[in-house]
């Protein structure tokens, strides 16, 4: 039977860093503290399934998710690829520090392995690179990337001294948004920069319903006996060079987001998925939420 992908996979970055597909993502959580013990308790077991990479945000509950994090990471940071989004308006060479100062101290940690320009603002990207380049010369972070940025930002990015040392750039991506192949993705692939795919099961009630509830995604799951969710995170890193950041608080999401990272779905999938999910014909404006 013919497959897209392997089993067990993972994604390198730039440096050769090899990262699980599927990670955890953390919008939404540190808002209420009467949910704080289960967040944690998922994240803690999410990292014991192999989700090793956990993706927050200064901007989630305003520090809130970065606190829940760090207590999910307290005797295991070791073990954790860790990363962090600074605001645009921060993203200055003198708010830059103080800001990653703050989410370093939310975290419990000294290092962030990568930090990330969460969407672009009105600070020069020569001066937020000069700020990235500045936290790693200083140990702060291990590396450094972007968040929805389109083709031409990031062309403008790589034109920048030091630009190319942009590791990932972490974007909107699932089945029922494509926009990123028409020429984002080829841009990057083509210059080894992986894709991180927040929202990947897309973004809460009637986007994520189409998604999880149309009939051919239904159908496939039924054949496998998986759920629909495994068949869409599954579909969104078929090709290795994307890994997926799925959020998830119920233990037993977090164990199906896991589980997907071993599920390969054969050509014959992959191109019924296509068909009901095609692809834009042409360039559209980046998707972002």
């Amino acid at each position: 039977m013919a497959t897209h992908g392997e089993k067990n996979r993972t994604v390198l970055l730039p440096d050769g860093t090899s990262l699980p597909a599927i990670g955890q993502g953390t919008w939404y959580m540190g808002e209420d503290r009467s949910a704080r013990a289960q967040e944690v308790k998922a994240l803690r077991n999410g990292i014991e399934l192999g989700m090793t990479l956990i993706d927050t945000a200064e901007m989630y509950a305003e520090g809130g998710a970065e606190e829940v994090t760090g207590e999910a990471i307290a005797d295991c940071r070791d073990d954790v690829f860790l990363v962090s989004k600074v605001y645009p308006h921060h993203a200055d060479r003198k708010q830059m520090m103080t800001a990653c100062e703050n989410s370093l101290r939310r975290l419990g940690t000294d290092r962030l392995d990568l930090y990330l320009l969460h969407w672009r603002g009105s600070v020069p990207l020569q001066e937020t690179v000069q700020a990235l380049e500045d936290l790693k010369q200083a140990g702060k972070i291990l590396r450094w990337g972007v968040s929805n940025l389109d083709t031409e930002d990031m062309q403008e990015l790589w034109d920048i001294p030091a630009g190319q040392h942009c590791a990932v750039n972490q974007v909107l991506y699932h089945a029922a948004s494509r926009g990123i192949e028409k020429d984002l993705l080829p841009w990057l692939r083509e210059r080894h920069v992986p894709v991180m795919a927040y929202c990947p099961l897309a973004q809460g009630g009637r986007l994520r319903t189409e998604l999880l509830e149309h009939p051919v995604i239904r159908s496939i799951a039924a054949e496998r006996v998986l759920t629909t969710s495994q068949i869409a995170l599954s579909w969104v890193i078929r090709d290795g060079d994307v890994l997926a950041i799925p959020k998830a608080v119920q233990l037993s999401h977090v164990a199906e987001n896991a589980a997907a990272m071993d599920i390969v779905l054969t050509n014959e999938e992959v191109g019924r998925l296509n068909e009901a999910f095609p692809a834009p014909a042409g360039k559209v404006p980046l998707d972002i939420v």
